[in-house]
């Protein structure tokens, strides 16, 4: 619970926090919910899909952010899950930047991308670093989804001077609404404490309980002054205009 100097000054100054929402391109369940809602989600869209063209430009004529979900070897998991072109740790350099190119090209407007899976690969400092500089060329931000706590895309990220935040709370880990909105209170603690803070929840199977919990959190955030933003606006604002623009 806030102290009462704590929401005085949160009422003072905008919260900002960013709902990222996963496996747009592949799952179908929320997909309509999200992107003709009101609530400015960014859409991670994974490549090469049947959809992955369609969501991207329904979420960015929407308005909404539009960012790859790059999938990446799990340490368990089925190799279906990845979808084709993945970025394994088989891969030479060469060929994870060729794929992360090929990936962006598949998913218009994409200003971002985050780790689809990847508990393995992204504790392999080649392979991340490859990822890292086709973002730097192309002025892209990463959010790392913490899928391992060994990721190196933090350290390479700041050694390249490349935005990144880290996911702070997955929503629908449990396929229930209440769970969700748990989830989203933890979002706002997080937040709260924090200045900001970033949650990822998905489309597809759970998309239903993890739309519906986020719309009914929406009052609570209203009150305790906690704006929902697209990603990008989380990063500071001198490094948004050293980055971003040209």
């Amino acid at each position: 619970m806030q102290t009462p100097a704590l929401a005085e000054e949160n009422h003072d100054k905008q919260l900002k926090a960013a709902i990222i929402i996963d496996d747009f391109g592949g799952g179908t369940g929320g997909v309509r919910d999200f992107l003709e809602g009101d609530i400015p989600i960014t859409a991670a869209v994974m490549p090469f899909t049947e959809h992955s063209k369609k969501h991207a430009e329904w979420a960015h004529k929407n308005g909404f952010e539009v960012i790859v979900h790059l999938p990446m070897q799990p340490k368990k998991g089925k190799r279906s899950w990845l979808g084709p072109k993945p970025i394994t740790v088989d891969l030479s350099p060469k060929e994870v930047k060729k794929r992360v190119e090929a990936a962006l090209k598949s998913v218009p407007y994409a200003v971002g991308m985050n780790n689809h899976m990847g508990s393995l690969a992204v504790e392999d400092e080649e392979i991340v670093r490859a990822i890292v500089e086709v973002a730097k060329e192309r002025r892209l931000y990463i959010i790392d989804s913490g899928t391992s706590p060994k990721s190196k895309f933090p350290k390479v990220a700041e050694e390249m001077n490349v935005p990144l935040l880290r996911r702070d709370v997955f929503l629908d880990d449990i396929s229930s609404s209440s769970h969700v909105r748990k989830q989203m209170n933890r979002l706002a603690k997080i937040t709260e404490y924090n200045g900001r803070g970033i949650a990822i929840g998905h489309v597809g199977v759970t998309g239903k309980v993890c739309s519906l919990g986020i719309f009914q959190s929406m009052e609570e955030f209203n009150r305790r002054n906690i704006k929902i933003v697209p990603a990008s606006q989380l990063f500071s604002t001198k490094l948004t205009e050293q980055y971003f623009l040209p």
